[in-house]
């Protein structure tokens, strides 16, 4: 396999590289460092100064073509290559940016999700104001007590002439303090079995009937929602696939979004700041770069971290030869977000009490090391939880018996 890149795509990667460095220093301030210790976190402001960097920094990336690279040119994309694709994932998480702007979810899931499946006029309808952040997304599919058993969702949605009236509640919701419109799982038959009679409405979240209200997180950042439905009328055209078939078209979603969860997490770029942390703290005694153990642990890291690049390229490979996302990508999501929470509690090892501390003069590096600790075990359970996708690889790839 031949790894090394053509004069053409060595020449974009640096003007790439260039033109990131300096826009998100100028709109964000020093790339992704300035925003916060995490690249989630970069979506879960709700300071409205820092929202509008973020939508100015969007505006920025459709401006340039950046906004949506993976995107065809009749959908408003750039209609790069796979290679370029790659290239812009790998330069995007080196800085600790966001893959998509302010618009991460409907330009990595729901906007492929509608090209693939809804109507003509959907597709112009929300496409366009999807790559211009105009309008934002979220999506609502996990509920109390359908979190990882989704297909047990109870949020009804009932046909009244030209409308559904929805009623309900999801949790979990990201960004619909900020959203504009959200891509809705509803059961539209309960007398169906639970993986039928369900549909997957677009719902505008300035309807009357929606309550949108926080989640704070252990970290103390409340991007999560709780959205309530309270007689909430969605117009009949807003369908997307046929009535009662939404699952087909969620696990569409849920397939982009996969593919997404194995690459958006920096991870090269938060093993390389643990390798620098060694260098500057001490361990039982000895600086912590040259104590074996701590040797072996962060070469395993960066082994790993390259077997999870390499699985991406399969996947990008797969892509080249025409095929759409499968459950092959479960094995990036569940592979990036272990390793990450694996990362963060070795760090945790090395800093020892100083670990815990997320402020104060004590707390080693404005205490993002913490921070990530708390952070990185949620992601093991976002987009489909760790023995979710295990059961996904067993069932549906290595065609195990369900057990």
């Amino acid at each position: 396999m031949d790894f090394s890149y053509t004069p053409e795509q060595d020449a974009f990667r640096a003007t790439l590289r260039a033109w990131l460095e300096k826009t998100s220093r100028e709109t964000l301030g020093r790339g992704g460092d300035a925003m916060g210790a995490s690249t989630a976190s970069l979506l879960d402001v709700r300071d409205d100064a820092q929202w509008n960097k973020m939508r100015e920094y969007h505006r920025k990336l459709y401006e340039a073509g950046y906004a949506a690279l993976h995107w065809p040119v009749e959908w408003g994309g750039s209609g790069a290559g796979v290679i370029e694709q790659s290239i812009y994932q790998d330069e995007v998480l080196r800085l600790g940016l966001p893959l998509y702007g302010c618009n991460q979810l409907a330009l990595d899931r729901i906007g492929p999700t509608i090209a693939l499946m809804g109507t003509e006029e959907q597709r112009k309808r929300f496409l366009p104001k999807m790559l211009t952040g105009e309008e934002i997304w979220c999506q609502g599919y996990s509920e109390p007590n359908a979190g990882s058993d989704l297909a047990g969702l109870q949020t009804r949605a009932v046909l009244e002439g030209d409308n559904f009236v929805v009623n309900g509640q999801k949790v979990w919701t990201s960004l619909a303090h900020r959203a504009d419109w959200q891509v809705l799982l509803v059961r539209t038959d309960p007398s169906a079995p639970k993986h039928k009679g369900i549909s997957y409405l677009l719902v505008d979240m300035h309807s009357p009937g929606i309550t949108v209200r926080p989640l704070v997180q252990i970290t103390g950042e409340s991007g999560f929602n709780e959205v309530f439905y309270d007689n909430v009328r969605v117009p009949k055209e807003n369908l997307v696939g046929e009535l009662n078939q939404g699952w087909q078209v969620s696990i569409a979603t849920l397939m982009y979004e996969r593919v997404s969860g194995g690459t958006r997490h920096p991870i090269e770029r938060t093993i390389s700041e643990l390798v620098e942390l060694a260098k500057s703290i001490d361990f039982q005694g000895v600086p912590a770069r040259e104590h074996p153990y701590v040797r072996q642990r962060l070469a395993q890291f960066v082994s790993e971290s390259r077997c999870l690049r390499l699985s991406r390229y399969r996947s990008l490979s797969a892509q080249l030869r025409g095929r759409v996302p499968g459950p092959e990508s479960s094995f990036g999501k569940l592979f990036a977000t272990e390793l990450n929470l694996r990362v963060a509690m070795f760090a945790d090892e090395l800093l020892g009490a100083y670990g815990a501390l997320e402020g104060g003069m004590a707390a080693v590096e404005r205490g993002k090391w913490a921070h990530r600790t708390l952070a990185a075990r949620g992601l093991t359970i976002a987009a489909g939880s760790s023995e979710i996708q295990h059961n996904i690889i067993g069932e549906r790839v290595l065609k195990l018996p369900k057990g």
